[in-house]
């Protein structure tokens, strides 16, 4: 366990649930600490990402939807995901925690292991990883550190045989992969094992990780990698233009058998290698089941330093043609034969010819005339044994070979209800591989792919995955407003659709370099390819508009045209006094650049008062009409002391419109 650097999670509970008791090793995208969870009193692993990770939100995002997809992935060779969380804001997974070592920590230990358990590990890898190419997952990362080996208490060699080998990281290496391209533009990834299409096109699916299954394997079995330098650029090429060369030339006596596996494995071209890792765990059972299973194990046990010889592994005995028969081995005194040197194998011992012992049973005695007869019934015998062997043998390698295999039947386009029955019909399993996949052809929830594919070669009985249509292929346009410049380009790419930058803009709620909006906006469908141009902030505007409500056009105008701005002017109907600016836009405060309109409301003013005919009336009656219009009276009375004086004349005069509260004149006698 590492501990040589101080470690402030040591100790800590997380969660309110699992309780960090050391740390277990530290890689480039996160820490692995064993914690117990103190829940359900069981040991597991914590793996922490790293601060550094945390704040690319698209590895985040990554990150956290493929675990979701391994915790439902359940095999006994794939390390199982618990739970998820985060911790003072960095993304954590709880794992199975695995009492053992890497393979990696073996090889370091052992540098290389025997034929038997390098083909007892690969086949429980490939059985984790064909699992996750059945549910359409891609490790894109298998290697010596992502295998896990639980050995017994005891120890020793002959538990790898038999050991639990568990595959991890299926998650974190997806999304490391979404990551994982430098400043440069160059590929970073663990060069000693990566396959050629990733160098070349940085493409990936399940051939790959059976490329990176067979370099492990020759690591195995010779202890090191093909190919290695100073330079990870150099070595990552080698792998496009180098076949790998067979185990044999480095480790002599190894079966040819395996030489001939590791190169199918490791194809440059992935259309030769084996389809998936379900494909290739069944060239490895075969190869174990041609090679002897049993007897592989003990003639290959031998190579192992220090453990004791082992009696020769049972091989085929030719059979001899009956005229040949007798002329193998010189006659002896007595009758029957006998090979040179005086001793017969046991199988093949007469009974002893020294003394004159009965025989059992009433047999005649040993040098008697009967014995030629057991003789011969004896090699008839041994003879029948060695001809039904050599059945069995053939039988077994021909069913190894061919007779268990058949072609996949053709489920494409077909009705999920019709390919499920199609495939039972015809001895198959299905499962489906997940997501989906478009298409503009295949009606949704039809198949629209398998693996294998229609007529290729399958063990019988075997488990077809079946891709179903999602229909024509449509993107929604994710929401990135208020995202980082990289995070929505990678966000829109991810998708499917290309990223385009607009004009940018003044803001003064999102920050510069901020997404302020795109078009088409979010939630819109679009076919691949399709572009969507994003708008970014420029920050805030240089100019902060004044406060011009309550002052009169004029004074708003000189304000505005004091700071390179313009006055957009127009009038509504108030009770506010005329040219008074009743609202403006944009708001004071807002940040604007230089020769921007600024609109301004302007009062028309209260409504006109129309000013009625008076003459002749009664002046009190005219002054009282007056003064419920809202205006100011003036009464110049020349007789006062009349009190029938009537108005004579008015000023202004009947029917003239004028402001409220203005003034009027009437004159009486």
């Amino acid at each position: 366990m590492d501990t040589t650097v101080a470690d402030t999670l040591i100790g800590t509970t997380i969660d309110g649930r699992y309780r960090i008791t050391g740390r277990v090793a530290r890689g480039g995208m996160a820490t692995v600490y064993r914690a117990t969870d103190e829940r359900l009193g069981r040991p597991v692993a914590l793996k922490i990402i790293h601060p550094s990770q945390a704040t690319n939100v698209h590895f985040v995002d990554r990150f956290t939807d493929e675990a979701k997809t391994i915790a439902r992935l359940t095999h006994p060779n794939v390390v199982a995901v618990y739970d998820q969380g985060r911790h003072q804001g960095l993304p954590y997974l709880v794992m199975e925690f695995v009492q053992g070592r890497t393979l990696r920590d073996l090889l370091a230990q052992r540098k290389k292991l025997s034929a038997v358990e390098a083909l007892a590990i690969v086949e429980q890898m490939l059985s984790a990883i064909a699992a996750a190419h059945r549910a359409g997952l891609v490790h894109r990362d298998v290697k010596p550190e992502n295998v896990l080996v639980a050995e017994a208490p005891s120890g020793g060699v002959a538990d790898l045989v038999d050991a639990v080998v568990k595959v991890a990281d299926f998650g974190l290496a997806r999304a490391i992969e979404a990551s994982t391209v430098d400043e440069s533009g160059q590929l970073m990834a663990t060069v000693a094992y990566v396959a050629p299409e990733l160098v070349q096109a940085g493409q990936a699916d399940a051939r790959t990780d059976v490329y990176s299954a067979g370099i492990v394997l020759f690591e195995m079995l010779t202890g090191q990698v093909p190919y290695d330098g100073a330079d990870p650029v150099e070595v990552a090429w080698q792998h496009v233009d180098n076949d790998v060369p067979a185990p044999s030339t480095l480790v002599p006596g190894l079966p040819r058998a395996l030489d001939e596996l590791v190169a199918r494995a490791t194809r440059r071209n992935p259309s030769d290698r084996p389809t998936d890792a379900g494909r290739l765990l069944t060239e490895v059972q075969a190869v174990r089941d041609g090679l002897g299973g049993i007897n592989l194990e003990t003639a290959l046990m031998r190579q192992v330093p220090g453990r004791p010889a082992v009696a020769d592994a049972t091989t085929i005995v030719p059979t001899v043609p009956a005229a040949d028969a007798t002329a193998m081995v010189p006659p002896v005194p007595g009758g029957g034969y006998q090979p040179p040197g005086g001793h017969r194998p046991n199988w093949a011992r007469l009974p002893e010819q020294s003394g004159a012992r009965p025989a059992p049973y009433g047999r005649p005695a040993a040098g008697s005339r009967g014995e030629g007869f057991f003789a011969d019934r004896r090699r008839v015998t041994l003879f029948s044994l060695i001809a039904v062997i050599a059945l069995v043998v053939i039988g077994s390698t021909w069913w190894v070979a061919f007779g268990r295999y058949t072609e996949a039947p053709s489920l494409v386009n077909l009705p999920k209800a019709e390919a499920e029955a199609a495939a039972k019909k015809a001895g198959f399993g299905v499962i489906y591989g997940e997501p989906g996949q478009y298409s503009a052809t295949v009606a949704p929830d039809s198949v629209v792919s398998q693996n294998p594919a229609p007529g290729e070669e399958v063990v019988r009985g075997d488990t077809l995955t079946l891709f179903l249509s999602l229909g024509p292929e449509v993107h929604p346009v994710p929401d990135v407003s208020g995202q980082e410049e990289a995070a929505a380009k990678g966000a829109i790419e991810e998708v499917g659709l290309k990223y385009k930058e607009g004009k940018a803009a003044y803001s003064d709620t999102v920050p510069q370099g901020v997404v302020i909006s795109t078009n088409p906006k979010a939630g819109t469908e679009l076919k691949p390819g399709a572009t969507v141009t994003v708008v970014l902030s420029k920050g805030r505007a240089p100019i902060q508009v004044p406060d011009l409500v309550g002052l009169n056009i004029n004074e708003a105008r000189a304000k505005l045209q004091e700071l390179g701005l313009t006055a957009l002017e127009r009038t509504k109907e108030s009770d506010e006094p005329a040219d008074q600016v009743l609202a403006q836009t944009p708001k004071a405060g807002t940040g604007v650049e230089k020769n921007a309109e600024i609109t301004l409301d302007l009062s028309k003013g209260p409504p006109l008062v129309t000013i009625p005919d008076l003459n002749n009336q009664p002046c009190q009656q005219a002054e009282g009409t007056l003064r419920g219009l809202g205006l100011q009276v003036q009464v110049n009375n020349l007789n006062p002391l009349n009190p029938n004086s009537a108005v004579h004349g008015q000023n202004p005069g009947p029917n003239t419109q004028v402001q409220p509260n203005s003034g009027v004149q009437i004159t009486c006698f």
